[in-house]
């Protein structure tokens, strides 16, 4: 049997095309929501006046709000509208581009709590770096579930799940959305095009706080002065990096910090024979730290930090002397390293 090829109709594209476009350049013209307001009060004011003559209005009011900058994004709202189609394709572009900020705060709030959450956690943790992998992602995937929830309330014919104040606007909106569907509008799917990158600009991270920087946070928390620490090369062997360099009581320490080791643990087996710095220290999740990976480490001289919960589920650690958890990481423990 032989399979239909994937095709889409040109009018249905062509009508989810301008659908973005309208949703784009709204975005790009960064109407206030009173202007945005003043808009939609315009076309209702002309729904029976040609479309020539809304068209002239909507211009006239924007000549009137918008600054320069913004005034090429928002002509080309105008532009496009040709047909009474198109004057209802840009109502239903101007609720959504009001309602566009409601939903980010919703998805942004999975975020803000788990951030809250991580407050708790020791920054050297396990538990605390899962969290830190996860949370970048919390609200672009909470924005495209809301977004999918809100559309099938919408096409539903839904508008009781949102705020009492909201019911009216959302009936007229469930209405119109309901309506075009049925012409090839497709919401959810551009919506979602737009509301992502709205999304990406404006999450508090977009990849949270990374290890090196948690670990200088940490280092800074026991008493050395971020200005006292460095990042350089070995001066005998340029091949080895120490992310944190600084001096304690006379004596340098020269820190290697990486979530995971991989090969990365070998540079300190040649530094060692040559190296001026005091103490040498690696700072690790330990993930992919196994016994014999520890035992080399500890054999060229290096001590190990390793993340409580890796320290105290490989009985082998607690066994090997150069070997600690983060958490015991303190002015009082470097000095002894010396």
């Amino acid at each position: 049997m032989k399979s239909k090829k994937l095709k889409i109709e040109k009018n249905k594209f062509d009508l989810n095309l301008k659908f973005y476009f309208l949703l784009k350049n709204l975005v790009k013209s960064k109407f206030t929501e009173r202007q945005a307001m003043s808009l939609l009060e315009i076309i209702n004011l002309d729904s029976k006046s040609k479309v020539i003559d809304v068209v002239d209005g909507l211009n006239e009011y924007i000549s009137k709000i918008v600054s320069a900058p913004k005034r090429e994004a928002a002509a080309f709202v105008i532009d496009v509208i040709e047909t009474r189609n198109d004057i209802d394709l840009l109502l239903f572009s101007l609720k959504l581009y009001c309602i566009k900020d409601l939903l980010l705060k919703e998805a942004k709030i999975t975020e803000v709590l788990d951030r809250e959450a991580m407050k708790e956690l020791d920054p050297l943790s396990l538990a605390y770096d899962k969290k830190s992998v996860y949370v970048p992602y919390s609200t672009r995937v909470n924005g495209a579930l809301l977004s999918l929830l809100f559309f099938s309330r919408l096409e539903g014919g839904e508008s009781n799940f949102m705020s009492e104040s909201a019911e009216f606007f959302l009936r007229g909106l469930s209405r119109e959305a309901v309506v075009l569907k049925k012409k090839g509008l497709e919401p959810n799917q551009i919506f979602m095009l737009m509301f992502s990158e709205s999304i990406n600009q404006s999450i508090i991270s977009d990849s949270g706080v990374n290890y090196e920087d948690r670990i200088l946070g940490v280092l800074e928390k026991i008493g050395i002065p971020k200005g006292d620490i460095k990042k350089i090369h070995d001066e005998n062997d340029v091949s080895t990096e120490y992310d944190f360099f600084f001096e304690l009581n006379g004596h340098t320490f020269g820190i290697g910090a990486k979530r995971t080791l991989r090969e990365r643990y070998k540079q300190f087996i040649k530094t060692n024979a040559t190296t001026h710095v005091d103490v040498m220290i690696e700072i690790t999740l330990g993930l992919d730290l196994n016994e014999a990976k520890a035992k080399t480490i500890l054999e060229n001289g290096t001590k190990l930090f390793v993340s409580d919960e890796i320290y105290d589920s490989r009985g082998f650690l607690n066994k090997l002397k150069g070997v600690y958890p983060v958490s015991s990481l303190s002015l009082k423990t470097l000095r002894a390293l010396i």
